[in-house]
């Protein structure tokens, strides 16, 4: 198993000025390497380059720029090379598919945050000492920086990466870990049903609110962004003090934001985790919920579009951006697999239209959105309950079925059994 660990440096002042110069530079070598593939393939009868071609250049790079790229690691600027490979594979990989292909792009300073190191101990070092309170993680041409480490790192420390996140500094180690211990068994079977109202409603009848932290952010990101526009054209180009403190401003309240919706996953999760040994979930495709309405053309007007509702669902795809349903899942089945629970996925039509009690369905068993009546039998009951009554039982019934007839929902399948989990900083 792989877990990812992530760290705050405290990098000195000459550390910092070395860390964004080798930002810079990585940046450099990947827009030359886009640039080289960009003109073989316009210029020299659509030559593809590849990365075997782009790494056994880097020998010559380093001794030609011996002053900037020749400082840093090898293995990083192959890593950076690999990156831009795979970009090209992504890009294929739609083509292919249909898909909207996005072709790879030229990264600014500001676009280019993450220099990876394969290998510890290849220009780079995690120097953790039991007996040393503190932590240093060494980089080629930077020299060895201190890390708040807020948490042991377990196993076998693989590679290391150096990220830049607005004025902070953070290192990710990922660790090869053997498979931990399983939690001891309670006994206790869970289904959930996520929604807006609330982020999620359990069988036993249990909520979880909604933190909704995009929401309660927005007058003052719209306040610090309306004074970040304000700036005129020549101040903005000439990068005065008073409009770089205004964009950090602008992305210290997104970062805010982020961590936010990235902690309320890890505890709400962990506490699932930790309560029951089966865990039943919607397998919603969000990628599909949060899509546009398709314009409508007006017959009787030349150009003209009718109503299609794309403000209300633009505001209805705002709100489950802000609920963070996919990040919470992808953390459920992290932190399930860790402590040896299973986690399962069903169908979710009909969750909630379906009465637990006799298993009539239809329409017109739910009249509101939070209520439920049985139009059958009389039951009546919160209806985010009954939904996840209903996908506790189906999640139990796909558990208990052969084999044969256990196929994963489409959302599920091609899940890697490695699991990489990224703790947060809640510092």
């Amino acid at each position: 198993m792989i877990r990812a660990y992530k760290f705050l440096m405290r990098p000195t002042v000459g550390q910092s000025i070395a860390l964004g110069e080798m930002l810079r530079d990585h940046c450099s070598l990947y827009n030359g390497a886009l640039q080289e593939r960009r003109d073989a393939y316009r210029h020299v009868s659509r030559t593809s380059v590849r990365y075997g071609q782009q790494s056994a250049q880097l020998k010559e790079i380093r001794a030609f720029d011996a002053e900037c790229q020749g400082r840093w690691s090898f293995s990083s600027q192959q890593a950076t090379v690999r990156r831009l490979d795979k970009a090209f594979q992504a890009f294929f990989r739609r083509i292919k598919a249909g898909e909207t292909p996005g072709y790879p792009r030229f990264r600014g300073v500001n676009w280019f945050d993450t220099v990876d190191f394969p290998e510890d101990g290849d220009g780079c070092r995690w120097d953790s000492t039991p007996n040393d309170p503190v932590t240093r993680v060494r980089f080629q041409g930077v020299g060895h920086v201190k890390v708040n480490q807020h948490r042991p790192v377990v196993g076998k420390v693989k590679t290391v990466s150096a990220k830049r996140e607005g004025k902070r500094w953070y290192v990710i180690v990922t660790a090869d870990q053997a498979a931990p211990e399983p939690l001891p068994r309670t006994g206790s079977v869970a289904g959930i049903d996520m929604g807006l109202a609330n982020f999620l409603a359990d069988s036993s009848g249990g909520f979880v609110p909604n933190p909704r932290h995009g929401r309660k952010a927005a007058a003052s990101l719209e306040a610090a962004q309306q004074a970040l526009a304000r700036f005129p054209r020549v101040l903005r180009d000439k990068r005065t003090g008073n409009h770089r403190r205004a964009v950090q401003k602008v992305a210290d309240l997104h970062r805010k934001v982020r961590r936010q919706r990235l902690d309320h996953p890890h505890k709400t999760a962990l506490a699932l985790v930790r309560e029951h040994d089966v865990i039943a979930h919607e397998d919603l495709k969000i990628c599909n919920m949060v899509k546009a309405p398709a314009p409508k053309s007006d017959p009787e007007t030349s150009g003209g579009f009718l109503v299609n509702g794309a403000a209300a669902k633009a505001g209805l795809n705002r709100s489950i951006s802000d609920a963070g349903w996919g990040v919470f899942l992808t953390i459920l089945h992290a932190k399930a697999e860790s402590a040896g629970r299973d986690v399962i996925a069903v169908d979710p039509r009909d969750t909630s239209r379906t009465c637990p009690e006799c298993g009539h369905v239809a329409k017109e068993n739910r009249p509101t959105q939070e209520k439920f009546h049985c139009v059958s039998c009389g039951h009546s009951a919160h209806a985010d309950t009954v939904g996840a009554l209903n996908v506790l039982r189906a999640g139990l019934a796909r558990r208990t079925a052969p084999p044969g007839r256990r196929e994963a929902p489409s959302s599920m399948r091609g899940r890697s059994h490695v699991s990489i989990v990224q703790e947060p900083d809640t510092r």
